[in-house]
């Protein structure tokens, strides 16, 4: 009762100094604005937002029956707490400006100041600086949610939001700008990452990671979790493909032959991976299921992410089907531990997303891409691209991995993160939340 008032009072106070501070604009920038491009560009951003909600029916289809409610509210509060996040000080680390290359000045666009009149983003520069934050929101927002796979049935609402909130505030955005800041560490090492495979689903991945390792309880024997609604999935599963193609696409920040091939290799990455998941189950003698389908489609998308602007329609197709076959063997092997990754977030999100990332490095070309690679892959005979990847991607699991484990720990002292034994056998939507989703029995006439 007493934090949940801290915490109005905090909203309160916010939105007070929102008031307080000066935020009209002086005159809103419209030359080199180009109206083709902030059209497809309000589409995209839509496009990413919509992702969110199909995550919630992804991972809730997923889960069981008793924790669905829970577990699709995860990824809707996110969408609340990080747009606040965002316009109060997330946006000016992600992409204030740059202090050593590692972190954003707070006090850049603290509130939102100089977003609306500011100048386009150096990147972006045919479309409003305010799209393009509000772009960055989306996948500020859905990187956190899709960690949330990871605890499913095990964490407390309470604790979840301020893990949400320190996540978003000291992985995320620093690392959104090392990587896509001009000024950025990782940037200036040539690292190449068209739409977020290592700031979007390997923070997720490796974060999920670490929380497994963090809540595992030795003493209590994994069970099985009996997938409660496959449909949710499946409806789960197209809104997220769908909102891929905004995504990557989007992330071409214009309306040009680069989204365009952007969108195929979304695609056809995502194709290949659902059908070689399925191929693998059948491998292992088992029956094809709509849930492998829907997961080895969703590692496709993860993998393309950080290479869909860089690399080939032909090098997507292997792109997809090498990441389903490599998760599909992480997420088999994982069955065997002791783990607790609910729903294989990283099996899926951080080696999907590390593939991604090591095969954009071997595949990507200049011919797609000239203004924006650093060079050509390691298969076109170059080696120096390759390079920068492989110590990227050993400096951002590290940074993920040990960050994420220390912000358990501290939302830990906070608010206690697991939820007891006897909330857990009533499950989360009544526990937390004092919810619940009627079953009803269907039987034959």
């Amino acid at each position: 009762m007493k934090k949940s008032l801290v915490l109005l009072v905090l909203l309160i106070g916010v939105s007070v100094l929102a008031l307080i501070i000066p935020a009209v604009p002086k005159q809103i920038v419209t030359e080199g604005i180009v109206a083709g491009d902030v059209a497809w560009m309000l589409a995209a951003t839509a496009l990413v937002f919509l992702m969110t909600p199909g995550l919630a029916y992804f991972y809730g289809g997923m889960i069981d029956s008793k924790n669905i409610i829970s577990t699709m509210l995860q990824s809707f509060i996110a969408m609340g707490v990080i747009s606040v996040v965002w316009i109060v000080v997330g946006f000016s680390i992600a992409f204030g400006d740059s202090i050593g290359g590692f972190i954003g000045d707070p006090r850049t666009f603290f509130m939102f100041q100089n977003v609306l009149d500011g100048n386009p983003w150096s990147l972006a520069p045919t479309i409003p600086l305010v799209l393009f934050a509000f772009f960055q929101l989306k996948f500020a927002i859905i990187t956190p949610a899709l960690i949330t796979g990871t605890f499913a049935e095990r964490i407390r609402f309470k604790s979840y939001i301020i893990f949400l909130v320190l996540f978003s505030l000291l992985i995320y955005a620093p690392l959104a700008h090392m990587t896509w800041h001009p000024d950025g560490f990782l940037f200036g090492l040539g690292v190449l990452d068209f739409a977020g495979g290592t700031v979007v689903h390997m923070s997720a991945g490796f974060a999920a990671l670490a929380a497994s390792i963090y809540l595992r309880d030795k003493t209590e024997k994994k069970a099985a979790i009996a997938p409660a609604n496959i449909p949710f999935v499946l409806l789960g599963t197209g809104l997220l493909w769908f909102g891929w193609f905004g995504f990557n696409a989007g992330s071409a920040l214009s309306a040009g032959p680069l989204a365009a091939s952007a969108f195929a290799t979304t695609n056809t990455a995502s194709a290949a991976a659902g059908l070689c998941w399925v191929l693998m189950d059948a491998v292992r003698n088992k029956k094809p299921s709509a849930l492998g389908f829907c997961i080895g489609a969703v590692v496709g998308l993860v993998a393309i992410t950080p290479a869909a602007g860089f690399v080939t329609i032909p090098s997507s197709l292997f792109i997809g089907t090498i990441a389903a076959l490599i998760s599909n063997v992480v997420v088999h092997w994982k069955s065997k531990t002791s783990l607790e990754d609910t729903l294989d977030v990283f099996p899926c999100h951080g080696v999907g997303g590390a593939v991604g990332m090591v095969m954009t490095a071997l595949l990507a070309h200049q011919a797609v891409n000239a203004a924006n690679t650093t060079g050509n892959g390691l298969l076109f005979g170059e080696f120096a691209l390759f390079k920068a990847h492989i110590i990227a991607l050993v400096l951002v699991v590290a940074f993920v991995f040990i960050g994420s484990f220390i912000i358990l720990k501290i939302t830990d002292l906070i608010s206690p993160m697991s939820v007891s034994a006897e909330d857990k056998a009533v499950g989360q939507d009544l526990s937390q939340h004092g919810e619940n989703l009627p079953i009803y029995d269907v039987k034959p006439a």
